[in-house]
C-alpha cells in the first residue's frame, strides 16, 4: 500500500495532496503544468518535497518530521517517463536484464521471464537491437518491460502510451491491467488521453494547480 501527504512548494502554486493508494490503478489526470509528473517525481525520489511522509507498505521513505529521505534507487519504485531513460549504449535484452537481482523479480520473490515479457509487448525480436535502432513506440514499450521486469512495489507511469499507435495502444492497456491484477501492487499513472484513464483508473484523481481531487 502507498500512503502519501506531501507538499511542494513550486514558483507558481504550491503543490498538495493526499495519497492512500492499495492494490488498485490510480489516473492523475489535468492540464499540462498542473502538478501531476511533480507527484510521480516526488515519489520516486526524483524530488524532495517541501513537507509530508510517503510511506510504501509501511515502510517510510519519506518524512520531514522524521528526518527520513530514501534514496531512489533504494525505493523498489519502478518509472516509466516520458524520456524512456533506457541506456544507449545496450542493446534491448540489457536494458530490461538491468537491475534484476537474485533471479527473483517480483513482488511476491518469483521469477518472471524478461524476455517473455517482451515478446507480450510485441517486441520480443527486437532484443539483440540497441535503443537508436528502435522508433519511438518500441522505446517506451522496452522502457515499460523494463520497469516491470525489476519487481517495484509500486509502478509509476507518465503518459505511457503516449508515442503508440491505436491498436497496439487497446492491447498494452489490457496488459498493463492484467498485469496489475496478477501482481497486486498499486500503480499511479498521468494521462491525458480519456480512454487511457476510462479503461485503466479504479480511481481518478483530477490535479488543477497542485490541488487534487478524488473523482
Amino acid at each position: 500500500m502507498l500512503e502519501a501527504s506531501i507538499k511542494k512548494k513550486l514558483w507558481h502554486f504550491d503543490l498538495e495532496l493526499n495519497l492512500r493508494v492499495d492494490s488498485q490503478i490510480v489516473v492523475l489526470w489535468g492540464p499540462s503544468g498542473a502538478g501531476k509528473t511533480t507527484v510521480l517525481h516526488c515519489l520516486a525520489g526524483l524530488r524532495k518535497p517541501s513537507a509530508g511522509y510517503i510511506r510504501l507498505n509501511g515502510k517510510t521513505l519519506y518524512s520531514s518530521r522524521e528526518k527520513v529521505d530514501t534514496p531512489a534507487r533504494s525505493r523498489r519504485i519502478g518509472c516509466l517517463f516520458q524520456d524512456y531513460a533506457l541506456f544507449p549504449h545496450m542493446s534491448v535484452r540489457q536494458n530490461v536484464f538491468y537491475g534484476i537481482k537474485g533471479g527473483k523479480n517480483d513482488s511476491d520473490g518469483h521469477f518472471i521471464d524478461p524476455v517473455e515479457m517482451l515478446s507480450s509487448f510485441g517486441v520480443g525480436h527486437l532484443i539483440d537491437r540497441l535503443p537508436h535502432q528502435l522508433s519511438g513506440g518500441e522505446k517506451q514499450r522496452v522502457a515499460l518491460a523494463r520497469a516491470l521486469a525489476a519487481g517495484p512495489e509500486l509502478l509509476l507511469l507518465d503518459e505511457p502510451f503516449s508515442a503508440l499507435d491505436k491498436n497496439i495502444k487497446t492491447r498494452l492497456r489490457q496488459e498493463l491491467k492484467d498485469l496489475q491484477k496478477s501482481w497486486r501492487i498499486p500503480f499511479l499513472l498521468v494521462s491525458h488521453d480519456e480512454d487511457d484513464a476510462g479503461f485503466l483508473g479504479d480511481s481518478i484523481i483530477t490535479v488543477h494547480k497542485g490541488a487534487a481531487v478524488l473523482l
